[in-house]
């Protein structure tokens, strides 16, 4: 799920990541969206491996 909320990361002027309560809001928002739309295929892997999510890194 990287391609979820990798686009809505920002970079600060050193090269870090920049979290604010928005960014994360809109992140976890895109997160919430890419598991609806592939549902089928979690479902799926949770066959075999039951309880697996995508990760959700906060601070990615």
């Amino acid at each position: 799920m990287y391609i979820a909320y990798s686009a809505l990361r920002t970079k600060q002027k050193n090269g870090k990541h920049m979290s604010t309560s928005r960014e994360l809001t809109k992140r976890a928002a895109g997160y919430i969206a890419a598991c609806d739309k592939y549902r089928h295929e979690i479902a799926a892997i949770q066959k075999y491996i039951p309880g697996w999510m995508p990760p959700f890194e906060a601070n990615a």
